[in-house]
């Protein structure tokens, strides 16, 4: 499995969901609002060891709310419906919303360099700004190096040494940024696909360059006020998760195996803008449910968010647009959406392709758990 938080903070995001969504080819049965199937794939999560599950589904109009497990292992309190929680790179959607509608302001152009807005920003061991386009920053064709993959980061914020000792640092952008500048590209832009945070930290510079505030306040004025996202958050510093909230929790380890540790509390600059945020589930499916009715987003930029490059395993079903995948399940139906990992946390939020029914849910454990089976039994039944 790897380091999961790793991979996962933020990580290969639409990959990961896809490959547990890949498998033999089901009848379609549209689960509708029997919800038996997406039950049972929560139970199973549960019973393999994710210490509890919040999950919603918004569905022509009727919400449907589940838990299971607990919020709480020293406490036995369990976890609530209306839980916040770190959604991990599902931020990455509201950063590219964000973007593409300061596109559709004519304010920048997709096709616009990176160094016209970040000057000098992305260059070293063969990065160079002047090639790559926002484009390729939202698609991950970028090339850019993927920060959290550096090996003396990973060490220091995903083993349990390094996480004890630094879970309060506070990063800037540009810090991150030039942890991926000390090594090579992956590829010449827009030759290859490779999911890289890097993108997403520098589009958030992007935004505060184009509107002179920070993506947190755009994101804010854009999407969460307009919207109404009660429980959607940009924390910035803050440690700690809102209540109502449960505990996140942790192995800390490259095993499944071992000591769980609570990690709820941690410096969220070490995601920025391609993960820090706080939201619900409710919250979430509202969001995507509103972003793909074209409630954010002219016809023009929708388009281009869905417009999807091959991410390298086809027969998994997920092909990425602007910070959005497509989901292509075993029954068929496609959906839209994304997943996000961070310290003891685990998260989708997916919704059919004109917005009516959506899901959104977290495990509060990051090691174990198949989230591609809970999207399967809502969207495809049994």
């Amino acid at each position: 499995m790897g380091l999961r938080v790793r991979t996962a903070l933020m990580a290969t995001t639409a990959v990961a969901l896809s490959v547990a969504l890949a498998g033999p080819a089901m009848a379609a049965e549209p689960a509708g609002k029997d919800h038996t199937a997406t039950l049972t794939a929560i139970q199973a999560a549960i019973d393999i060891g994710v210490p509890g599950v919040t999950a919603t589904v918004k569905d022509d109009g009727t919400t449907w709310s589940t838990t299971a497990g607990v919020g709480n292992l020293r406490t036995g309190k369990p976890r609530s419906a209306d839980d916040r929680y770190r959604v991990g790179s599902i931020t990455k959607t509201f950063v590219s919303t964000v973007i593409l509608q300061l596109e559709a302001e004519g304010r920048l152009s997709l096709d616009d360099k990176v160094a016209k807005w970040l000057p000098g920003v992305v260059e070293g061991n063969g990065h160079d700004g002047t090639k790559i386009t926002l484009r390729e920053l939202l698609n991950h064709t970028s090339g850019i190096f993927n920060y959290t993959a550096d090996e003396d980061f990973g060490t220091a914020y995903f083993t349990k040494d390094g996480f004890f000792q630094h879970r309060y640092d506070t990063k800037s952008a540009a810090d991150l940024v030039a942890i991926a500048m000390t090594h090579k590209p992956d590829f010449a832009p827009g030759t290859s696909w490779n999911y890289s945070n890097t993108n997403y930290v520098l589009a958030g510079m992007v935004i505060q360059k184009v509107t002179g505030h920070s993506y947190e306040t755009e994101i804010r004025r854009r999407i969460i006020n307009p919207l109404h996202l009660k429980a959607t958050s940009l924390p910035g510093a803050r440690v700690t998760v809102p209540q109502p909230s449960s505990r996140a929790y942790s192995k800390l380890a490259e095993t499944a195996t071992g000591p769980t540790y609570d990690v709820t509390n941690l410096n969220p600059t070490i995601a920025s803008s391609a993960g820090s945020l706080i939201s619900d589930s409710s919250d979430l499916d509202r969001f995507y449910g509103a972003l793909l009715r074209g409630e954010l987003l002219p016809g023009k930029q929708l388009k281009e968010m869905k417009t999807t490059v091959p991410t390298g395993d086809d027969s998994a079903g997920t092909r990425y647009g602007l910070g959005l995948a497509d989901i292509t399940l075993p029954c068929g139906v496609h959906v839209w959406g994304h997943d996000g990992g961070i310290h003891g946390s685990s998260s989708v939020a997916v919704t059919t392709a004109d917005g009516s029914h959506s899901l959104a849910f977290n495990f509060n454990g990051d090691w174990s758990g198949d989230a591609g089976a809970v999207v399967v039994g809502e969207f495809c039944g049994t």
